[in-house]
């Protein structure tokens, strides 16, 4: 029986991917044992710890999200962008776009929503 690549290398197959707790960058899978990376970096990890403590000071929830205003206005900016390339997507279809042009839609489409994954 052949092993995987992954698992030679001592990677489940089957993991998800991690993504930083605070900045969203995908997290590279560490062949130790142990307990998984949080974060990218320790900068990342200190504002996580900074907006953690400033949300406990508040009173609020510790589940509550705490976005600015310019924060909550670019992630509507991003999702509008992704609901219209997906509108896109539909209407090339229903035009009868070439199989190129929908795969080309749809990896832009792809793109936008990648992106939106990170918050911050």
């Amino acid at each position: 029986m052949k092993a995987s690549r992954d698992v030679l290398e001592g990677i489940p197959r089957n993991v998800a991917p991690q993504h930083c707790g605070w900045c969203g960058r995908r997290l590279e899978q560490a062949v130790a044992k142990g307990r998984r990376r949080r974060y990218c970096g320790q900068s990342c990890r200190q504002r996580a710890y900074e907006r953690r403590a400033a949300v406990q000071r508040s009173g609020l929830p510790e589940d509550a999200v705490v976005l600015s205003d310019a924060e909550l206005t670019a992630l509507q900016d991003r999702l509008f962008q992704l609901r219209c390339a997906a509108e896109d997507v539909v209407t090339a279809a229903d035009d009868g776009a070439e199989t190129a042009e929908l795969r080309r839609m749809a990896q832009e489409l792809a793109a936008t929503a990648q992106d939106l994954e990170r918050l911050r």
